[in-house]
C-alpha cells in the first residue's frame, strides 16, 4: 500500500513539474534559419557559451559579496515631460532600466518596478532598493526597448502596468513577442540582428548582436533572440547594450554607427570563472566604450539585485579604476534616480 501511494505521488510530482516548465517556458521562435539560428536554437557570433565550470558548481562554492538588507534612499525628481532640441537626457532608474529623452521621444529600456527578478512573488532573486523613480512619475513612455527574456529584463508586471497606462510600442528581438501576448501585452514588433524599424517620428531603432544567451525555464534556452539596440534620430546614436559578455560586436557597432551615448551594464560579473562569457565586467566595459567609439557611457545592471558574487560597491569601485587606467574616458556612474543631460 505504502509503495503504491509512493508511486502515485512521484506520478503526481512529475506531471506537476511538467505542467509547471511549460507554464514558465517561453514560446519557442518559428522562422527561417540564418547565421545566428539553426531552426531550432540562437547563438553567438563566437558560438555557444563556454564556462569553466557548472551553474550548480557555482551555487556550491559562491562566495557573496556584501550587501545589505535594504538601502534607504529618496527617490529622483519627476524628469521632463519631453526633452527636444538636439539634447539628450538619460536617467538611471535601475538595474538595466533607464529612461532615454531624445528628440521629444521618451524610451525605457528593460523596465522593472517588481519586487523580485522571478515568475512567482514570494521566491527568487529580491530588490534591495525602491526604484530610483516613482512609478506615477515617468513621463508618457513612446516606446520600450526588451533585450531578452530573462525575469529582470522582461518583467511582465511592469510591461502590463506601461501597457495599461501608456500602451507604448515594444522593441524586443526575435521570438519573445509571442511570450508578451500570452501575457496581454501588445504592440509589440521584433527585430532580428541589424534590423531596423521605424520607432516615433524620424526616430529609428536596430537590435544589434550581443554576447548572451535566453530562458524562462530549463527547457526553452536560446528558444529566442537576445541583443541591444541602437535608437538613432537627429540628436544622434543611443546605444542599449543589454546584458553581454565580451565579444567583437563593441567594435562592429561602433563601425556602424557613431554612439554619442552608451549604456553598458557592469554588474553581476562574479565569480568570472561563470559569468565571463555572459556578463562584462568593469574593465571589459570601460574597453567597450573605446571600441564603440562612444562620446559618453553610462553605467548600469548594477546596485538593485544580487545576481551575482560581487558585492553592492564592487562594481562601480572596479568601474572607477578601470576609467582611472585608462585616462579618465567620459563613463558615467549616475545615482539611481538621477538624471542628466548628455554633451
Amino acid at each position: 500500500m505504502r509503495r503504491r501511494a509512493a508511486k502515485v505521488l512521484a506520478g503526481v510530482a512529475a506531471l506537476a513539474g511538467v505542467v509547471l516548465e511549460r507554464w514558465l517556458s517561453a514560446p519557442r521562435y518559428r522562422g527561417s534559419r540564418s547565421d545566428h539560428f539553426d531552426g531550432a536554437r540562437f547563438h553567438n557570433p563566437a558560438g555557444a557559451l563556454k564556462h569553466d565550470g557548472s551553474f550548480l558548481e557555482w551555487q556550491l562554492t559562491k562566495e557573496r559579496g556584501w550587501w545589505p538588507e535594504w538601502i534607504d534612499a529618496p527617490y529622483g525628481p519627476p524628469p521632463p515631460a519631453r526633452v527636444g532640441g538636439g539634447g539628450i537626457r538619460v536617467t538611471f532608474i535601475n538595474h538595466a532600466t533607464l529612461l532615454v529623452q531624445v528628440d521629444d521621444v521618451n524610451i525605457l529600456t528593460d523596465p522593472i518596478w517588481s519586487e523580485r527578478t522571478s515568475p512567482v512573488t514570494f521566491a527568487g532573486p529580491r530588490r534591495h532598493r525602491a526604484p530610483g523613480i516613482r512609478f506615477q512619475d515617468l513621463p508618457r513612455i513612446d516606446a520600450v526597448l526588451v533585450s531578452h527574456n530573462h525575469y529582470d529584463h522582461l518583467d511582465v508586471a511592469t510591461l502590463r502596468r506601461l501597457r495599461l497606462r501608456d500602451r507604448p510600442r515594444i522593441i524586443t528581438p526575435l521570438g519573445n513577442g509571442a511570450l508578451m501576448a500570452r501575457n496581454g501585452i501588445d504592440n509589440v514588433t521584433e527585430l532580428d540582428w541589424w534590423q531596423a524599424a521605424p520607432l516615433v517620428g524620424e526616430t529609428t531603432v536596430t537590435c544589434v548582436p550581443a554576447q548572451h544567451f535566453s530562458a524562462r525555464a530549463l527547457s526553452d534556452r536560446d528558444a529566442n533572440l537576445w541583443g541591444g539596440f541602437v535608437v538613432g534620430g537627429r540628436s544622434g546614436n543611443v546605444y542599449f547594450a543589454g546584458d553581454t559578455g565580451w565579444g567583437g560586436h563593441f567594435a562592429e557597432i561602433g563601425a556602424r554607427f557613431p554612439i554619442r551615448l552608451a549604456l553598458l551594464p557592469i554588474g553581476a560579473y562574479k565569480p568570472r570563472w561563470f559569468m565571463r562569457s555572459a556578463h562584462v565586467d568593469p574593465a571589459e566595459a570601460v574597453e567597450a566604450h573605446k571600441q564603440l567609439g562612444a562620446a559618453t557611457s553610462v553605467a548600469m545592471h548594477f546596485g538593485t539585485f544580487q545576481l551575482g558574487d560581487d558585492g553592492l560597491v564592487d562594481p562601480v569601485r572596479d568601474l572607477r579604476d578601470a576609467i582611472a587606467a585608462a585616462g579618465e574616458p567620459r563613463f558615467w556612474v549616475l545615482e539611481q534616480g538621477e538624471g542628466r543631460d548628455v554633451p
